[in-house]
């Protein structure tokens, strides 16, 4: 397939309700938190996890659609696979021993036939060098923590089970911890949840890079449905209620872009919805509001007036 042409910038705007949308497992899996302004952050890792996830599940067993980043995988062993087709007569590819390119022009070979096989290869890059070494790839997409635009206040949930684990857990709930009274308790647990949270993340698309790794228009168009929906299929009850509310995607004219990032971005305004009028954020008369709780508390503005010559605003959502 023609890898894409031209470059393009998105910001992904999604919230999460009584959910807690990325844990952190150093604090306690509490929601991770800029320590300095308590806005809350969601990595990355977390957001392109999501894409594999729905990738995965709307194009299962198809050609090209394949995952290299799964639960539990092993990676020398998809490294391996590109050996095996790469040297079909060689009987050494198919067992467990290190390999590596004769020469560069295998070495490219390797790398067009994970790409060629793994949708996040081809997206997201990969350091395919451990061991089995299928090389590196440099991906054209790109994205950022999401950052929620004003700071949340986690709270923690007491929960608790009727069931025991075991035979002895059982009995201690029912002659109780001292050996004479029963005891009714059950077992405790915690849960975090942000009450309510909007956020933003920023993500890049190089067309210079999508040459190299073949990510073509498909990709791009699978990528969008993607982070339009890959909310809809990672419900579970620690995460809550997550939606993307607003895709909102500048297409340059050419592969070099048109128009710095930072900028169009900055053509983006969130603020708060008072009586069906935008008020900025950094309005200190909104010190005195109810904190937000739904996403019709805020209002989304795109600033579409003179844009660079060149760029297009697709509002995906």
């Amino acid at each position: 397939m023609t890898p894409i042409s031209p470059r393009h910038d998105f910001a992904l705007i999604f919230d999460v309700t009584n959910g807690n949308p990325n844990g952190d497992p150093d604090a306690g899996n509490l929601p991770r938190l800029d320590p300095e302004t308590n806005h809350g952050l969601v990595s990355d890792v977390s957001l392109k996890r999501k894409i594999r996830n729905y990738v995965e599940l709307a194009r299962t067993g198809e050609a090209g659609h394949h995952i290299y980043v799964q639960e539990g995988a092993i990676l020398n062993e998809k490294h391996r696979q590109a050996y095996v087709a790469l040297r079909p007569d060689d009987a050494k590819a198919g067992k467990d021993a290190k390999l590596n390119p004769k020469d560069d022009a295998e070495a490219a070979k390797l790398r067009d036939w994970m790409c060629a096989n793994f949708f996040d290869v081809r997206a997201f890059g990969a350091v395919m060098s451990t061991g089995i070494n299928c090389g590196q790839v440099k991906g054209p997409v790109q994205m950022t923590f999401a950052s929620s635009v004003e700071p949340i206040l986690p709270v923690e949930i007491t929960v608790t089970r009727m069931a025991a684990t075991n035979e002895a857990e059982k009995k201690k709930a029912a002659e109780g911890s001292d050996g004479d009274q029963r005891s009714d308790n059950r077992t405790m647990g915690r849960k975090h949840i942000v009450p309510y949270g909007l956020y933003v993340a920023h993500g890049f698309i190089s067309a210079k890079f999508a040459e190299r790794s073949g990510f073509s228009e498909d990709d791009l168009a699978l990528l969008f449905e993607a982070l339009t929906s890959m909310f809809e299929h990672d419900r579970s009850a620690a995460r809550g209620e997550m939606t993307t509310r607003r895709l909102i995607v500048f297409r340059h004219e050419n592969a070099l872009g048109n128009a710095p990032a930072h900028k169009l971005f900055d053509r983006i305004r969130i603020g708060r919805n008072v009586d069906g009028e935008f008020r900025p954020l950094d309005d200190k008369g909104l010190g005195n509001m109810a904190p937000a709780r739904r996403f019709a508390d805020y209002r989304i503005e795109v600033d579409r007036d003179d844009l660079p010559q060149g760029v297009e605003i697709l509002d995906l959502v």
